[in-house]
């Protein structure tokens, strides 16, 4: 029987126009201090982006988001904050911020398998 591994997991959101507060999901970030385990999966059509707003910049976005997912892997062209252990790159990739890329506050769970449940989150979530 495999153990349950307790997991934080947050939705990363698309907010083309901050002052309007909508948003879109576009990722997920899932986190296993235990398992040392962060995974970050995301996805957006430029369609669906600009029906919210037609003139934001997807090009961007995109370039931001493989920003994200250098830091999320521990990737050393993700700059100094990659380099934190797992638990320090979660917290900095789901703090509260202001700009067009925001997450969920973190939420918990338990699951046998951290891939099965990444993927589920995402195609739940996301897809």
């Amino acid at each position: 029987m495999q153990d349950n591994h307790l997991y934080e997991y947050a939705v990363i959101r698309v907010v083309p126009r901050v002052e309007r507060e909508e948003f879109l999901n576009i990722g997920i970030i899932l986190f296993c201090k235990k398992a040392k385990f962060i995974k970050m999966k995301f996805y957006f059509t430029n369609h669906k982006v600009h029906s919210f707003s037609p003139d934001f910049d997807t090009e961007q976005l995109y370039k931001n988001l493989i920003s994200f997912q250098k830091i999320a892997d521990g990737d050393k062209d993700g700059g100094p904050i990659a380099g934190f252990d797992i638990p320090e790159r979660f917290r900095w990739l789901t703090a509260i911020r202001s700009s067009a890329i925001q997450t969920s506050r973190p939420h918990p769970g338990l699951c046998q398998d951290l891939e099965k449940t990444i993927n589920r989150l995402f195609e739940e979530l996301v897809l």
